[in-house]
């Protein structure tokens, strides 16, 4: 039987007190008192430095690849707040392990189907969940009242322009100015705040490469952002703040071709809430409000509220290659293209990554994109083919995608491992007892596989009513068709904008990424998740 050993630790201390290396002694020895079990070093799973409150961990996701490959049939663990801190976690693998052919057992305490184990399993997994949530609110608690009273610092790695002690790098008594770099700082909201001649984050930062100024990290240049990030940052005025932004379920991605899905975002929280920490001031209270009156005026004039030129598409462009994305420029009047951004920026250029996609003129891209978008809303059959395909599983989201693939895969493997048995079998390599014996762990894993397939196809099923979606798009169709032709530019541009996720521009190709409303509801709201 094939055996594998899991271990985990969370802390960087418990690292240090070799604590995975005592787990390990521990269940190698429970190993070897069993003759028929066979542990090979492949299936020892570690996860060094893993909380246990996330399943986004290395070793326990080869782990689960394995099993679902039907390579293993028990997995040994010290306790249950090894596997997961959170009870449900706990379940939900135990029982992916189940199905695939993979049992699970505790050193600490062996579980079997008795109620009494069952009931201790829950009871130690909602203590190990109720022990974490008490140790983080005691140490949130703590952060703020040492906060509070001065003797912390809201950071561990100080802003630019200051030191502090590095064995104790969140003392307040430990901090100090540091000369030179304070200087740079000074300069920056000089450069930034000068009357006589107005500067923007792209003219500081220029100066600062011109200059050859060292960056703040390992960067070769400076950027736009780290100049931003000194501009905005209060304590170079004498007042540090903390607990200024929270983390909330993000609206959109954070790059145009990211992935589309669920994810965190970091939303500022109102001053009220904020805990101010007196901190050595390197420029006047005067200057850093003066800063911070440039940028809001710099946010008016930016050149991205320029409508002097039309652009169909701006802000809808991306670059096939680099994936960023391409501005509209002008270059000589009746001449306006889309260059990715990736083009021009310095620090690209610097670094030789610097990229060499051709510029794109915009007025041949624009009505290219917008012939499409008449034809597909003259012909409404051409989404509800797709959709049609979507019913049928051929579009499916991505990770559902890939996971379908997964399973077909993995059972394509489990039915060739099927055939290899019995003709192991046949030959009488192995016994009648040993070829049951497997035959029922992989007809079991096949089964688990199968059952997981079904609920994929299911899931996608109901997500997509086909008739009353394709009802809800030939009327939208309908409504739009005979005006199309009439749109002035403020119109079509705000159509553009509903219709269009991205379009992703080539050398020699074109992809337009649609984004139709299949209710009401979606007529008013551009696609931005």
């Amino acid at each position: 039987m094939e055996v594998a050993l899991y271990a985990r630790v969370s802390t960087e201390r418990q690292q240090q007190a070799q604590t995975i290396q005592g787990q390990l002694e521990r269940l190698r020895p429970y190993v070897s008192q069993h003759t028929d079990w066979h542990l090979a070093e492949a299936h020892i799973y570690l996860d060094d430095g893993y909380r246990g409150a996330k399943l986004n961990r290395p070793g326990l996701d080869r782990l689960r690849d394995h099993a679902g490959l039907g390579q293993l049939s028990l997995v040994l663990i010290t306790a249950p707040d090894r596997l997961a801190r959170k009870y449900v976690h706990q379940v939900l693998l135990i029982e992916e392990l189940q199905q695939r052919g993979c049992q699970v057992e505790f050193l600490d305490r062996p579980m079997s189907d008795d109620p009494h184990d069952q009931l201790l399993l829950q009871i130690r997994g909602a203590v190990a969940e109720y022990e974490r949530s008490l140790i983080a609110e005691r140490m949130r608690r703590g952060r703020q009242a040492k906060l509070k009273s001065g003797q912390m610092l809201p950071w561990s790695v100080p802003p630019y322009g200051y030191a502090v002690d590095p064995a104790a790098p969140r003392q307040p008594s430990g901090l100090r100015v540091d000369a030179i770099k304070a200087a740079i700082v000074t300069q920056i909201f000089a450069w930034y705040t000068d009357p006589q001649a107005p500067a923007t984050l792209y003219t500081v930062t220029q100066r600062l490469n011109e200059q050859r100024i060292p960056t703040p990290g390992k960067s070769v240049r400076w950027n736009e952002n780290s100049v931003r990030n000194i501009l905005c940052n209060s304590a170079y005025a004498g007042m540090a703040h903390y607990g200024t932004t929270q983390q909330v379920p993000a609206r959109q991605r954070k790059w145009a071709l990211g992935p589309v899905g669920r994810g965190a975002s970091q939303r500022p929280t109102p001053p009220e809430e904020w805990l101010s920490i007196p901190v050595p001031a390197i420029i006047s209270r005067e200057t850093f409000e003066a800063a911070q009156a440039r940028r809001e005026r710099n946010k008016q004039m930016a050149s991205r509220h320029n409508t002097t030129h039309e652009y169909l598409l701006r802000g809808l462009v991306s670059c096939a290659r680099c994936q960023l994305a391409s501005t509209a420029r002008t270059v000589h009047p009746g001449y306006d293209y889309y260059a990715c951004s990736g083009r021009c920026q310095p620090a690209r250029t610097a670094t030789g990554q610097r990229c060499s996609a051709p510029y794109v003129p915009a007025s041949a891209l624009d009505q290219i994109v917008w012939t499409d978008i008449c034809a597909l809303l003259s012909q409404p059959s051409i989404i509800t083919h797709e959709l049609a395909r979507a019913q049928a599983g051929e579009w499916l989201p991505q990770t559902r995608q890939v996971r379908r693939h997964n399973l077909q895969t993995n059972l394509a493997q489990l039915e060739r491992q099927q055939q290899r048995l019995l003709e192991v079998f046949l030959g009488e390599i192995i016994s009648r007892d040993e070829f049951e014996r497997k035959r029922r762990e992989v007809t079991q894993t096949q089964s688990g596989l199968t059952q997981q397939l079904h609920q994929l196809e299911a899931q996608a099923q109901q997500q997509l009513d086909l008739a009353q979606l394709a009802a809800g798009i030939e009327n939208f169709c309908q409504r739009l068709q005979p005006t199309l032709a009439q749109l002035a530019f403020a119109q079509r541009r705000q159509l553009v904008e509903l219709l269009i996720d991205r379009v992703i521009t080539d050398e020699h190709r074109i992809e337009i990424r649609y984004a139709i409303p299949t209710t009401p509801r979606g007529e008013k709201f551009p696609f931005v998740i």
